[in-house]
């Protein structure tokens, strides 16, 4: 089939599924809609009830959770409180995959970056589309994300995919599918987590080294929010009849430029849309002209 025939009947389906009107909501307990993988992955509950679960690495194992749906389109939200002290080399992640054929997979990226003690953390990003990656922007956190926790969110919809930390836009990919641009649009992904030893690039690039001396290096989350589009048998079903859908149409107003403009001054310190050693060239055609 041809590429554009193939397009124009991904996209009738497409619209066809937005006229269902339902919403899917996360619940309850964080374990009522995640799955725990593997390692040493604890649940722990606070003096007030709340659930909070632990991701650990140590020299042997690392440590990982999934949702247990499947979600098309929604805004994902998650408190998290990274390891704290020398955490240099370690990797604590927050992604949506798909389970289709690599060489066509979709993913979001919020990757935390850990450093030596008194560093601050960064936050690694990427979004790759039909098998295409390399969308790498890194930042520095305004913050310490290892003293208290801090809400880091996905939000994707049919317009655009926005990171957020602590409500403040950091990251906006525009669906630019007209110009023929990659965009997430068409496959289901499940949302991840996990902890991991990056030592060979994970700090300073590599420059600093895992110190084993401190293991377990431990991540803890809570607080885990889906509202989404989610599969009931055969069909995708996707929501604006919720009291909470404001995500499925939002585009970023004048405000969240703003913010986002402001992230991008004060503490982006790596965008491949400006790399010009990496595109000698010229520069991927979603960034624009540079």
């Amino acid at each position: 089939m041809a590429r554009g025939a193939r397009r124009a009947r991904l996209l009738a389906s497409l619209q066809a599924i937005y006229l269902i009107l339902a919403v899917s909501q996360v619940a309850g307990d964080m374990t009522d809609s995640l799955d725990l993988l593997w390692g040493n992955t604890q649940v722990e509950y606070d003096s007030s009830g709340r659930q909070t679960v632990s991701l650990s690495l140590d020299r042997w194992t690392t440590s990982a959770f999934r949702s247990k749906s499947t979600h098309l389109f929604g805004r994902f939200d998650m408190d998290i409180k990274l390891v704290p002290r020398d955490s240099a080399g370690t990797i604590t992640t927050l992604y949506m995959l798909t389970e289709g054929a690599w060489e066509e997979h979709d993913e979001v990226d919020l990757e935390f970056l850990g450093n030596s003690s008194g560093e601050p953390y960064t936050l690694h990003t990427n979004i790759y589309a039909r098998g295409r990656g390399g969308r790498e922007k890194q930042y520095r956190l305004w913050f310490d994300p290892t003293q208290d926790f801090h809400t880091y969110s996905i939000l994707w919809n049919p317009k655009e995919i926005l990171i957020i930390v602590d409500g403040t836009p950091v990251r906006q990919m525009k669906n630019q599918q007209r110009k023929d641009i990659p965009f997430p649009l068409y496959q289901p992904m499940r949302l991840y987590s996990s902890i991991w030893n990056a030592e060979d690039w994970a700090t300073q690039g590599g420059r600093v080294k895992t110190d084993w001396s401190q293991a377990p290096f431990t991540s803890l989350f809570r607080n885990y929010s889906a509202v989404s589009c989610v599969s009931q048998k055969t069909a995708w079903i996707c929501g604006r009849g919720s009291s909470d859908s404001s995500w499925f149409t939002h585009v970023l107003d004048e405000e969240g430029q703003r913010k986002l403009k402001e992230v991008d001054e004060k503490h982006k310190i790596y965008d491949y849309c400006v790399d010009s050693r990496r595109y000698p060239n010229g520069y991927p055609p979603e960034c624009g002209s540079q």
